[in-house]
């Protein structure tokens, strides 16, 4: 008997529940696909048939090499890490109260922040879609959600319109953008310039939808000019607020049209569409690196080395060799049958040893991007209670780039704003400052935008420009082309094989990392058990 749609869905919800379910339904075409991540099947003791557990000498213990160790150990692999700082992470790096780190150029640190108080150096956000947060889950990493988009935030823009050196909120700028927009839209689809493009039916249900998305007035019979008017409503905020009796609140009037195209304020909305910037985004509860030593505990602290630079790497006739320097300054030498190399590229292409040449070339080929932070804690959440912002981000056209009011402590006694986090030219103008000279600057810039009040009650504060940070020389890396190096650094070099972010399409995100360790991880262990 032919088994109808319907009873075969009603099977497969008694047999797999509302999970399986809903994944057959989106197969059929019957609900939307999730957005899963790539499919990785750990590897597992029986896979090997019983043979002895190889041994996998894993160069650094940023995500993507945790990520490995972690995944090879589940499979019965004798894993060792190394790792130059004595921390796990790499990039994921988050400084608290009484860290301290000396920069190549000899600038030492120390971090002054309060107890709860904290700046994550490098990665500082996960989308929902990425495996990062499959890991928290599994790792027991509690989360909370991390706001971008706030409409409350400003855009900050300087330049040659009338709007430059003005802080505009978010929900201004985008009511202003979405109004005219749609006004000069429903002008032209009025009046008959997109008829050969829609019918009629089109014509009119555009019309009403351009009226709701950007709140324009009606069609004026006989006067096309003062048709579809976008005037500026409450979506913009409040000269006076709604409040009791007959206070019902005078909007805010909108820019004119022209200053808003000239300030390019609606070239933002673009970033919150991008697929890995939508909200809703995550954080660990009290920094980034919980992922990181919840991690390096999994894999156990006995495996990872920790104050051990690696000097060279090379392949033997049966496995590998990793010359590298502990605590002590002692050179070692540790032997292994296969190594994962997850060292910042250009660090790893002037490794001694014997990798081809090929190999180090392609090392060398992607471009590193500069990048610098700004952790400023205040004893007043002065953003709060002046501005009413809470959470989310500032974007600006000035060297500041971005920044970033806490996601954390709302209502507390102190906070720690990302006062900048920009890159390109702006990190390295930042760069070649003392931490001093940063701070000072990126007061001023910030005294722009909120006032005065971000130039006092200054606690701490901590930078980094990610070009001087040793053990990583940069941020992340970035392809001109996928072809050719990225795709030899795909293969490993006889035994060794490379992973992290930059042989991923999530570069410069944890998930990359991860999804790169994992597929290496996959590589090598059906290498090995097909031997």
């Amino acid at each position: 008997m032919r088994q109808t749609r319907r009873q075969f869905l009603r099977a497969v919800g008694v047999t797999g529940g509302a999970g399986a379910l809903y994944g057959a339904m989106g197969a059929l075409g019957l609900a939307p696909v999730a957005a899963d991540t790539p499919t990785f099947v750990p590897p597992r003791p029986g896979d090997l048939g019983g043979r002895p557990p190889r041994s996998v000498v894993i160069l650094g213990a940023g995500m993507a090499g945790l990520t490995a160790a972690y995944e090879l150990r589940k499979g019965g692999y004798d894993v060792t890490v190394l790792e130059a700082r004595r921390r796990p992470g790499g990039r994921n790096w988050t400084v608290r109260g009484g860290d301290t780190e000396t920069d190549l150029k000899g600038e030492r640190q120390t971090a002054g922040f309060s107890r709860g108080e904290y700046l994550n150096a490098g990665a500082a956000r996960i989308p929902q879609h990425h495996v990062t947060l499959d890991y928290c889950r599994q790792l027991g990493v509690p989360i909370e959600v991390f706001a971008g988009t706030n409409a409350d935030g400003y855009l900050y823009q300087v330049g040659d319109h009338d709007l430059s050196g003005v802080p505009v909120r978010h929900r201004a700028a985008r009511a202003d953008v979405y109004g005219y927009v749609s006004e000069l839209l429903s002008k032209a689809t009025d009046q008959g310039a997109l008829d050969a493009y829609l019918t009629g039916e089109d014509r009119e249900a555009l019309l009403a939808f351009l009226r709701l998305f950007g709140d324009l007035g009606p069609k004026v019979d006989g006067d096309p000019a003062a048709s579809f008017r976008y005037t500026g409503t409450g979506r913009r905020g409040y000269e006076i607020p709604p409040g009791a009796g007959t206070q019902e609140g005078t909007p805010l009037p909108p820019h004119p049209l022209s200053d808003v195209l000239a300030s390019r304020i609606g070239y933002y909305f673009s970033l919150e569409l991008r697929w890995e910037q939508a909200m809703m985004m995550y954080q660990p509860v009290g920094g980034m690196d919980r992922i990181a030593h919840a991690l390096a505990d999994a894999v156990g602290n006995q495996h990872v080395h920790y104050g051990t630079e690696i000097r060279a790497v090379r392949n033997t006739t049966d496995g590998v060799e990793v010359d590298h320097t502990g605590r002590d300054g002692r050179m070692r030498t540790l032997a292994a049958d296969f190594a994962i190399c997850t060292l910042p590229p250009g660090i790893a292409a002037r490794l001694s040893g014997n990798l081809p040449t090929e190999v180090r070339d392609a090392l060398r080929t992607p471009e590193v991007l500069d990048v610098g932070k700004l952790g400023v804690e205040y004893s007043r959440r002065w953003w709060e209670l002046d501005h009413r912002i809470y959470g989310g981000i500032t974007s600006t056209n000035t060297d500041l780039l971005n920044v970033w009011y806490p996601s954390y402590g709302f209502h507390g006694p102190r906070g720690t704003l990302l006062g900048y986090y920009n890159e390109g030219p702006y990190a390295a103008d930042y760069g070649e400052l003392r931490h001093p000279q940063r701070l000072s600057r990126a007061l001023d810039r910030l005294t722009d935008i909120h006032g005065e009040s971000a130039a006092r009650d200054v606690a701490s504060a901590f930078s980094v420009h990610w070009t001087d940070i040793r053990h990583s020389e940069g941020a992340w890396v970035m392809w001109s082309s996928r072809e050719g190096a990225y795709e030899r650094l795909l293969e490993p070099a006889g035994r060794v094989y490379f992973a992290g972010d930059y042989l991923s399409h999530a570069n410069a995100w944890q998930h990359g990392a991860m999804v790169s360790a994992r597929s290496v991880v996959e590589a090598l262990h059906a290498r090995v058990a097909s031997s």
